[in-house]
């Protein structure tokens, strides 16, 4: 089954929400800011995405300006930042049996969907 990590508020994730709609696949839609993530299903999918967790932060949010910038984290930690501050990870994820990968643009959704 198909999953998009998505947050309704942001345009790219919509895009990349249409853009699966228009697909014409089955996918299931995981609100992660409404549904927590879990550090070992956040394991997962960087696995899929071939990414460390600090490869996926949204470097713009204000909390990562603020808090975390120029600071040093293990993995492991940031694995816990991720799971407790969502709005951190880039969106929207698409992520399928074997590989996921954050459409940005909508289109890189083809390489999960084939």
């Amino acid at each position: 089954m198909i999953k998009i990590y998505h947050n309704p508020r942001c345009k790219k994730s919509r895009e990349g929400l249409k853009y699966l709609q228009n697909l014409g696949v089955d996918f299931k839609v995981i609100e992660y800011l409404k549904e927590p993530i879990s550090v070992d299903e956040l394991k997962e999918i960087l696995k899929k995405l071939d990414k460390k967790p600090d490869e996926i932060i949204r470097q713009q949010e204000n909390y990562y300006k603020k808090e975390l910038k120029n600071k040093r984290f293990t993995d492991e930690e940031w694995l816990i930042i991720l799971t407790e501050n969502p709005s951190l990870i880039q969106r929207p994820i698409v992520a399928g049996k074997y590989r996921a990968v954050i459409a940005q643009p909508p289109e890189l959704i083809l390489q999960v969907v084939k």
